[in-house]
Parts: structure tokens; sequence; C-alpha cells
């Protein structure tokens, strides 16, 4: 990647980074940056985070990474790595996606109530679920008929590229793998999400 310089009509070379290399965190940084951009995952529409960190799920103490819902008012479960996926993320997910799947309408909206409340903010889940879904009344949206899967990291090993395939093409699961790549230029640094 290059960056243009128009005024001595040159480009220069941006260099690709890790996470790593730049002291990036996954907490601190990779999953604030996601929760505070919707669009990131390149979605016509964004998503409606309702919770960071999420370990509501009953006899474990496992933490899901970010928790939302989409335009069709499905969950979506976001797990996401710095620079390397490790091998057993696509098991991970799954255990979150299978707790996930029996939350029910009071349950998520008790669970956005509880996200909006912890970051200060007065607004309403109800409504602002109903408004994100362009619905007059919460009482006639349907929440949570399944579940998609986002994994977000800098590099994807075999195991895990393997599984993602197989779990969409043989069994229609929606599942994406994004690739999160850092860039720097002198003091400029530029997130590509693909």
């Amino acid at each position: 990647m290059f960056i243009l310089d128009k005024e001595k009509n040159r480009i220069n070379k941006v260099k690709c980074c890790t996470f790593s290399d730049l002291k990036f965190r996954e907490r601190e940084h990779l999953q604030e940056w996601l929760e505070n951009t919707p669009t990131a995952f390149g979605e016509d529409d964004e998503l409606l985070f309702i919770q960071k960190e999420f370990d509501g799920f009953d006899d474990t103490r496992e933490r899901l990474d970010l928790l939302a819902i989409d335009k069709q008012g499905d969950l979506v479960i976001i797990e996401n790595k710095l620079d390397d996926s490790g091998r057993d993320v696509t098991w991970q997910v799954l255990k979150y996606a299978s707790y996930c799947s029996s939350l029910s309408k009071q349950q998520i909206k008790d669970i956005y109530q509880s996200y909006l409340d912890k970051k200060g903010n007065s607004e309403n889940a109800e409504s602002n679920i109903s408004d994100f879904l362009d619905a007059e009344d919460f009482k006639e949206i349907q929440l949570n008929k399944t579940q998609r899967i986002i994994l977000v990291s800098g590099n994807y090993r075999k195991e895990v590229t393997s599984t993602v395939l197989w779990l969409l093409q043989k069994y229609n699961l929606k599942i994406q793998c994004f690739k999160a790549t850092p860039f720097s230029f002198g003091e400029q640094i530029f997130l590509n999400i693909e």
C-alpha cells in the first residue's frame, strides 16, 4: 500500500505492521475501535452493539468480546484476536453462539439496558432497539431467530479457515472472518479491515 503525495507527484510506501509491533491490545484498542465504529465490517446497515465482555452465561465464566444485533434482529457474536487467531477460536465462538441462542427478547433487552447504564447513558434499550429495527412497537419485534458469528484477527490459521469454510458451505452457518491489518506511515497509523 502506498500514500499518494499529490504535490510531489510521488507515492510513499506504507509499512505493514502487527498489533504487537505497535503495542496495541485486544480489549483496550481493537475492541474499542470496533464497538465505536458499527460500520467497520462493511455492513450496509450498521450493527447495534448491546454488550461487551459479556459473561452472562449460566454455569460458565466465559466471556465473549462483543455482542450486537443486526438489522434482521439476529444476535451477532464477535470474537477478536490480535495478530493470530489461534487454532481454537472457531470452537470458542460456536460455544458463545450456542449460549446466546437461548437468550429471550427480554434478556436481550436487559443485557442492552445494562450496557447503556454502564456507559452512563440515559437511553432506553427498548426504544433504541425499536428505532434500530424500524419498528413502531417493541412488542412486535422478533429477536434472536438465529445467530451470526464474526471473527476478527490479524492472521488466521489453517485450522480456523478450514473449519469456517466447512461450516459456511456445508451447514450454511452465518460466519465471517475479517482480517484486521495495521499500517504505519511516519506517525500515522491506518487500519484495514477486509
